[in-house]
């Protein structure tokens, strides 16, 4: 067995290129448009295939280097913090209330469902919690935390079961809010305001005339590096990406009122175009950087496993929480991130309701209240309800 590292900048560069892959393909193939598949999925899932292909051929594993993938991910949700309003928040009060109790309904029943699939598959039943939400909700970073514990059960490939299911997580994930909302939006002929700016990425009809130049990107990356380093300088222990959302928006609350004269970004074509690159090249590098080697010989049982959570998750959106989000064009949006989230990762979530949100039009508190959701109450809740889970 080789391996064979790509470092940091080549693997960044390959990113790129994998990205400009994606947006060909979407652009040649109308059913990835129509269905809202973002194009790093498109690219990234197509160079993971190339790589475990490589992999079958020659016996060499690839792996990268993903430390700037990483800074990407900081980048973007400063983006998202600088964007956000506190009407928005102040807005969002209710819905957020609503998502959520969803959300933490719904790890219960992610747990249930991967019970219920161990039960009928016959593997023992902490496999079921590991295929629910301690991978899905929880993602990779979860799931390796409750693998030692899982492994004292008697599972011996505890982790290996537990990336599986996240990495199979996010490919799902990338797939199936598109789809989700092109059928409420068509189902209940729904728009997003027309008048509003983009919280995430350039629309593909631009129908404003604002200039992108280097001043106002250049503007836009230097009120990003504030925010990281305002919030660098506090130490807090919470997760970067979030503290950073947290400080972009306590700044774009202040800054312009403070300096009522001052350019501030918030809501400029190049802010939304450093975050839609921010976020793009983060989702390809990835969905490129997936071993899909580790998880062939765990296809079987997982995959049923996962094909009834991925059911259950597209009744519970289509029939719980969109109904009760709202039946509106926010509540469209919201499903296709929810339906990101719950089985993949937040960034994918994300990635999911900007794909609709470039085809249909914009909706801001989505791009607020999903992520607070993910980054602060979930973690806490999904914890308790594992720990639950694995005594039954």
């Amino acid at each position: 067995m080789n391996e064979y590292t790509v470092s940091g900048f080549l693997a960044y560069t390959i990113g790129i290129l994998v990205f400009f892959v994606g947006v060909h393909l979407n652009k040649r193939i109308a059913f990835l448009r129509d269905y809202n598949i973002p194009e790093p999925v498109t690219g990234g899932l197509l160079a993971a295939m190339a790589v475990f292909i490589i992999f079958l051929a020659t016996g060499t594993e690839i792996t990268y280097e993903l430390e700037t993938r990483d800074r990407l991910l900081v980048y973007f949700f400063t983006a998202i913090g600088l964007n956000a309003r506190f009407s928005d928040l102040m807005s969002g009060g209710r819905p957020l209330l609503i998502l959520l109790v969803l959300t933490l309904l719904f790890i219960v029943v992610q747990n249930i469902v991967g019970l219920t699939g161990a039960a009928l598959v016959g593997v023992p039943s902490p496999v079921g919690v590991l295929a629910g939400s301690a991978s899905l909700i929880g993602g990779h970073g979860t799931a390796i935390a409750w693998a030692p514990d899982i492994a004292k059960l008697g599972v011996g490939s505890a982790l290996e079961i537990g990336v599986a299911s996240a990495t199979l997580g996010l490919v799902i994930a990338s797939l199936i809010g598109g789809p989700i909302a092109r059928y409420l939006i068509n189902r209940y002929k729904l728009s997003g305001k027309t008048s509003a700016q983009p919280m995430v990425g350039i629309p593909y009809e631009k129908a404003d005339s604002e200039t992108i130049d280097h001043l106002n990107i250049m503007a836009v990356l230097l009120a990003l590096h504030i925010a990281n380093e305002a919030i660098a300088s506090m130490g807090f222990k919470l997760p970067l990406f979030v503290t950073c959302l947290l400080t972009a928006i306590i700044l774009s609350n202040s800054v312009p009122h403070v300096f009522p004269k001052m350019h501030w970004p918030a809501r400029t074509r190049a802010l939304a175009l450093v975050s839609d690159f921010s976020l793009g090249l983060f989702l390809a590098m990835s969905l490129m950087s997936m071993q899909l080697w580790t998880i062939a010989d765990l296809a079987g049982p997982l995959l049923i496993i996962l094909f009834l959570q991925t059911l259950a998750a597209a009744l519970f959106i289509l029939f719980v929480l969109f109904p009760l989000m709202g039946r509106d064009y926010q509540a469209a949006v919201l499903s296709a991130g929810f339906g990101g989230f719950a089985l993949g990762a937040t960034p994918t979530a994300v990635a999911n309701m900007t794909a609709v949100t470039k085809t249909h039009g914009p909706a801001p508190t989505a791009f607020i209240i999903l992520p607070l959701v993910a980054a602060f109450f979930v973690d806490v809740a999904n914890a308790f309800v594992i720990r639950y889970a694995l005594t039954l």
